[in-house]
This record gives C-alpha cells, sequence and structure tokens, in this order.
C-alpha cells in the first residue's frame, strides 16, 4: 500500500477562498480546506458522513477517536457516520493557528483541548439548525438536531445536515455557544469503537514508514555513536560503487547514503570508511556518571521543590527514623517504528511526510533546514508507529530535509536503523534518591527528607525553562501543587534536587519523572510502614485526610485486588498510588516468587479517576498498555554507558515484555467529574512500585535498583 499525495489539490486547496472559524481563535477568512466544511473542526458531505479534523498525534493511546467523540457529542451526529482527518500544521499557521496546539504529549491530547473542540461542535450544530431554520422559515429555537437529522419540532419536518451543510457553511459563527451538561451527554463516557481500529485490521493502515512517493529515493543515516561527538572524516568512494546508491552525503555531524531502496541504502553505508571524534565524553563510564550521582546524594546544595515545617527538627524528634536509598536507569524510548521522514524540497517550497507528535516543531525543523520562510513549507501528519514522548523531537525531520534539499525536485525517504534508533534517543534520565523519615511513639510519619541526584530534562532540552537553576519537572508527583502534586500530608517535609547532568541527551519518557519519583515515593512509604508495624494501606491513608480523591482511588484499588484477604497460596500483594497529570491513580499488584527467585506477576488491580472519561474502554485499553511499558522497564529496561555510547542498541540487549510474564490487568474507572485528567500516563507510574512492594511482601527482601534483570529475588 503506498500514501499517494496530490500536490496540486493540496495548493489549490489551500489557496482557496472562504470562511471558516473554530471557537476561541481568530481565524482569517481565506485557505478553506473544502467546500463541505461548515467550521474549521466539522466537515459535512452531501452523504450525511460527517470528517471531523483531529490536530492532536495519533499514537495508539485513542486520541483521535476521543476528541471525535468529543466534536460530535456537540454536533450531534450520527456516530456511524464519522470519520476522521489531520489538517497540517501549515494549513495551521495559515488559519492563524484555528486548530491550536498540535503537541500531543503529557496526556494533554484531550485534556488540553477538550473545551475548544466540543465549541467548535456545538459551534457547527447552531449553524446546521439556522440554515435548517432559514429554508422553512421558523425561529430556529423550534428545530433540534439528533443523528445528524434536524427536526422543526411543532411540524415534524426533517432534513438530514448533509441537505443543509451547504446553505449551513455560508452562515456568521455564533458569537459564543453554552455547552452541554456532562448530565447530559449521550457520546462522551461511552465506550464506542475507535475509528482506526479497521485500517488496521485490514492493513491499510499508513505510517511513516509506508510513506511513497512517484521517483522517490531512499536514505539511510549514522550519527557518531557517542552523544556529543562529531564527524572528523569518511570516506565513501566504495559506497558510491554499490548498485542502486545515488549518493553518499554528510549531514551536519552524520553521513548518510541514498539509494533507490533503503536496503541497499543501508548496506552501502555499512562500507563508509568513518572516523568519528567522540571527544572527551568517548572516556565517560556508567561507573563515572554512578558515582556523579552518589555524590549529589549527600551535596550541601540543591533546588528545593516542596518544602513543609522543619525536617531537621522533625528527624531530630522523632522515636524511629529510617532511611533508604532508590536508583533508577536511563532507558530508550525504543518505539517500534523507528525514527523517519519523507521530504520534497524545491527552491520554493519544502513538503515532508512523516509521525511526529509535534507537528508544529516538526514544520519549524523542516522551514529552518530548508531554508524557506514557514509559510513556504508543510507537514503532513501520519499515524505513529509508537511514540512515548520520543517523536516530540523533530531531529529526524531535519536530517530528512538537509538530504532532500541536495536533490531538488526528488522526495527522499529517510529511515533510521534500528541501531541508530536506539542509540541516539532522548533518554529517560538517570536519578537516585536517598530517603530518610522519622516515625514518633504511634508508628506516624512526622519527618520525611527527599534528595533526588541526577539528571535534568529541561536543562538538556529546554535550558530557558530552567528557572534559577531549578527544574520544576522534576518533582512530578512531589509538588506543592498542580498537575503532579504530592499525594500526602507530611508535617515535616523536604525535598530537593542535586542537579547532575550527563553527557546523555534526557528527553521526556512516556510518564516522565512521575516514574522513579513513585518508585521512590511508594516504596520507601511502604518500608515506613512496615518499621511502624501498620497495615500498608490503613498507613497511607492516614496520610490523604484532606485527599478524598487519592483516598478513594487507593481505596477501591485495594478492595478491588481483595486487599486484607487471603490472596492464594504463595501469592502477596502490593500497594502504590500517585497524583500525576491531573489524574488520581492507584494500583494493586499480586505476585508470588518460589524458592529459585523467579518472578509471576499475576494480577494487578488498577483504578483511577480522570475526571470525565471520554471513552471508558480506551482507558482500560490505555492503562493496560501503560502497564506493559512500565513494567517492561522494571523488568528488563536499563541503557548503560561504555565508553561514552550506550551499550543497548537493539531488542536483544533492551527487550520488551513478553506475553507470559504480562499479569491480568482489572481496571476500574470512577471518573467523579469536575475536571479533565490525562489517561495515558498517569498509571505507568503505579505498576512497578506496587509490584516492587508486593515482591517485598512476598520475600521480605527490599529491591531498591531496577530494573530487576540483575536482582536476586530469592526469599
Amino acid at each position: 500500500m503506498s500514501l499517494n499525495i496530490n500536490r496540486r489539490k493540496f495548493l489549490v486547496g489551500s489557496a482557496a477562498g472562504g470562511a471558516g472559524l473554530s471557537l476561541g481563535f481568530s481565524a482569517p477568512a481565506a485557505a478553506m480546506l473544502t467546500p463541505d466544511e461548515i467550521n474549521a473542526w466539522v466537515v459535512v458531505k452531501p452523504d450525511d458522513s460527517v470528517v471531523v479534523r483531529i490536530a492532536r498525534s495519533e499514537m495508539g493511546q485513542g486520541t483521535l477517536t476521543g476528541l471525535a467523540q468529543l466534536v460530535a457529542e456537540e454536533l450531534q451526529c450520527d456516530w456511524d457516520k464519522v470519520t476522521w482527518e489531520y489538517p497540517s500544521p501549515g494549513e495551521n499557521l495559515q488559519r492563524d493557528r484555528v486548530w491550536g496546539s498540535f503537541a500531543t504529549g503529557g496526556s494533554r491530547g484531550i485534556r488540553g483541548s477538550e473545551k475548544y473542540v466540543r465549541e467548535g461542535g456545538a459551534a457547527a450544530r447552531i449553524m446546521l439548525l439556522e440554515a435548517a431554520a432559514d429554508q422553512w422559515g421558523v425561529p430556529v429555537d423550534e428545530c433540534a438536531a439528533a443523528n445528524s437529522v434536524i427536526t422543526h419540532k411543532p411540524s415534524g419536518r426533517t432534513t438530514t445536515f448533509g441537505k443543509v451543510a451547504d446553505a449551513a457553511a455560508k452562515r456568521v459563527p455564533p458569537a459564543q455557544v453554552t455547552l452541554k451538561d456532562p448530565k447530559d451527554w449521550q457520546l462522551i463516557g461511552k465506550p464506542v469503537p475507535r475509528l482506526d481500529t479497521a485500517d488496521k485490521l485490514n492493513g491499510s493502515q499508513q505510517y511513516g514508514a509506508d510513506v511513497q512517493l512517484d521517483g522517490m529515493l531512499n536514505a539511510a543515516i549514522q550519527a557518531c555513536p557517542v552523544h556529543g561527538g562529531s564527524l572528523k572524516s569518511f570516506d565513501g568512494k566504495q559506497a558510491e560503487k554499490m548498485p542502486g546508491v545515488r549518493a553518499v552525503l554528510q549531514v551536519e555531524d552524520a553521513v548518510a547514503v541514498v539509494a533507490d531502496t533503503w536496503w541497499r541504502a543501508k548496506k552501502a553505508l555499512e562500507q563508509v570508511k568513518v572516523e568519528w571524534d567522540g571527544g572527551p565524553n568517548a572516556a565517560v563510564q556508567q561507573a563515572d556518571i554512578n558515582a556523579r550521582l552518589d555524590e549529589g546524594l549527600t551535596a550541601d546544595e540543591a533546588f528545593v521543590g516542596n518544602q513543609q515545617g522543619d525536617v531537621q527538627a522533625g528527624l531530630a524528634g522523632a522515636a524511629k527514623r529510617i532511611s533508604a536509598t532508590y536508583s533508577y536507569p536511563f532507558l530508550n524510548h525504543a518505539p517500534m517504528e523507528p525514527m523517519n521522514a519523507t521530504a520534497l524540497f524545491t527552491k520554493d517550497r519544502c513538503e515532508v511526510w512523516c509521525p511526529t507528535q509535534n507537528g508544529e516543531a516538526a514544520l519549524a525543523a523542516a522551514a529552518d533546514a530548508a531554508g524557506l520562510p514557514l509559510e513556504q513549507c508543510d507537514v503532513h501528519k501520519v499515524l505513529l508507529g509508537g511514540g512515548f514522548g520520543r517523536r516530540g523531537r523533530s531531529d529526524y525531520v531535519r536530517q530528512a530535509v538537509l538530504i532532500a534539499k541536495t536533490m531538488p525536485g526528488t522526495p527522499v525517504k529517510l529511515l533510521w536503523s534500528r541501531e541508530e534508533d536506539m542509540l541516539h534517543g532522548f533518554f529517560h534520565p538517570i536519578t537516585k534518591a536517598r530517603l530518610e523519615g522519622g516515625l514518633d511513639e504511634d508508628g506516624n510519619l512526622v519527618a520525611l527528607n527527599f534528595r533526588i541526584s541526577g539528571q535534568s530534562i529541561l536543562a538538556g532540552l529546554m535550558p530557558d525553562r530552567i528557572g534559577g537553576g531549578m527544574d520544576p519537572v522534576q518533582f512530578q508527583a512531589l509538588s506543592p501543587q498542580g498537575d503532579h502534586k504530592i499525594s500526602y500530608e507530611i508535617p515535616n517535609l523536604l525535598v530537593d534536587h542535586a542537579m547532575r547532568n550527563t553527557h546523555v541527551t534526557p528527553g521526556f519518557w512516556r510518564g516522565v519523572n512521575v516514574n522513579q519519583n513513585a518508585v521512590y515515593m511508594e516504596c520507601f512509604l511502604d518500608e515506613l510502614a512496615h518499621a511502624a508495624g501498620r497495615d500498608p494501606l490503613e498507613f497511607r491513608l492516614s496520610l490523604m485526610q484532606n485527599n478524598p480523591k487519592g483516598q478513594a482511588v487507593l481505596k477501591a484499588a485495594a478492595e478491588g485486588a481483595g486487599w486484607g484477604k487471603p490472596a492464594g497460596e504463595g501469592v502477596h500483594r502490593g500497594l502504590a498510588t500517585c497524583y500525576a497529570f491531573g489524574s488520581y491513580v492507584a494500583a494493586c499488584a499480586e505476585v508470588s516468587v518460589d524458592a529459585a527467585g523467579a518472578l509471576k506477576m499475576h494480577r494487578i488491580v488498577a483504578a483511577t479517576d480522570p475526571g470525565y472519561a471520554v471513552n471508558p474502554q480506551q482507558i482500560e485499553a490505555q492503562v493496560e498498555g501503560s502497564f506493559v511499558y512500565g513494567l517492561s522497564a522494571l523488568l528488563h529496561g536499563e541503557c548503560t554507558v561504555k565508553d561514552g555510547v550506550i551499550e543497548q542498541d537493539n531488542f536483544h540487549t533492551f527487550p520488551s515484555l513478553k506475553l507470559a510474564e504480562m499479569p491480568v490487568v482489572e481496571t476500574i474507572v470512577m471518573p467523579s467529574g469536575g475536571f479533565w485528567g490525562g489517561v495515558g500516563e498517569p498509571t505507568i507510574a503505579v505498576a512497578a512500585p506496587a509490584v516492587l512492594n508486593a515482591i517485598f511482601a512476598a520475600t521480605g527482601k527490599r529491591v531498591r535498583d531496577v530494573p530487576l534483570k540483575g536482582q536476586n529475588l530469592r526469599a
């Protein structure tokens, strides 16, 4: 299958005149994309089919279906007639960003745009109703819409969306709209089928690696294996003689080969004689990084992320003091589809087809590499074969454009090899943590000193967002307020961060810093509960008196798993909870460990309160998928450095969870309403600590360093 792009149709459509507007944004009158457009969000065809435009990226999490549900709920259309399409970042720019942000990350796909996409659906409904009322010569308030049919209530006359769409598109959009009360929702909250499932099942779904354009060439690329290293020299004479090879190029600090097929490009690249300059980073070993983090655990200077009371006085007056040190490694995103982009460059236009989590950033990268104004460039998004935060960066887009720029008029698809993808990711930051807690005579937690030592993502990627030297993202799930506030009330608390950056480029890995912070907090709370002789559930609940929603999800997960009741011979339970990405989540894991130390994860019961649940079925799938990702990291995930290079270069050294290892997952979706929380990332963080705490319950051993592949779990 190939993705055929009609270049002329795109150019003509982008320049066509007409009206189009989504509430909440000021859009110019130019650039109506299709004659069937009601507004920027809704296209209605004469056959009553409805196309909902989706600005956010789909990478398997179901965002496009959820967003379409939000629009369709207010539009009052027939869901069975709904399809979808991506607008492009270039079109968004041309229309004064009518679709808002194209970035998809931080579990914001729905919660970051729910209001204005619903307003877009509501505005389109009003315009359709007004068009029908005009044709009938009746007041619009006598008309109602349902399932793509408009009814004049007094007379019973009906028409369809498709019949009045043309007239509706010519109307002036309403200045404001009133959204439905949640109690009146008919589609939001329902487990409707996903819009992209059929194409995946029949094989017609197109990913970036599937893009085919007439006359297209293929490129393979290799950069210095050492992060921060550079290209010293290369000799491509032998590669240039190989079949199908069109060019051997230097692309900034990388070498690329362009050929008629990708395999030929890859094999030729292997014959290029390259001399790399790793610089001082080539001497870095994993032991050096570990030692630097160890030093940070006791350093005098650190950035304070959360402080309550007087932690030193609280610890000094405690009846019992407990301390522990934990660690969390580098991790690779490792999406199944390697980085890729297809670029077509001419002297006055550049277009890119690629999977991206941030279409506008990809557009900016393409324009910069092409040396053209943004208005002369565009990016056509396709579905992602995995993102997890990695495709929020646009380094591969820049490379593709730079290669295509050397061959004007010829489309070039750049596809990274698996090894290139693994070595040149943006890695989950490495950190360690030292925690010390104080208990009073009754076993109550009176003080907690929580020191994090390690890498800062913002310092590596967005240094302008480092305020006063502090990275606020470092304190996710530990902050005093916001979408990542700490779940517990501790009278004397100090959470700080000794920033210790490395040469390995950091990145936003799914769940970001909540992953390790939840392990540190939840496992250490388990240690404190054990030291106090208290039940881990009761101990946590006692610290959550002013957090009823957090208490509710924790109780739901525990009760759902049968906490306090026998779990079966040899089976033991562990708990974890946190507040992250605006949602309350908890998990209860059931595991067993045999005499040889073999771990069996039997079941995890997860509870989540995201405020509103757009599609409960998708939420369940998201929870299950997040556990696959999080448990893969717990059992197997670790990236280490030797001579400045990441050692894990493929799935045989960085494996994923196997089907036989996967526990049964039971998901409790318990939306309490009143807010919009994230779904894709929050639960990933509670799986690992719940399992680790269950391992302790089974063996009496604390595992404080992950992954488990290097641990002795024998009881």
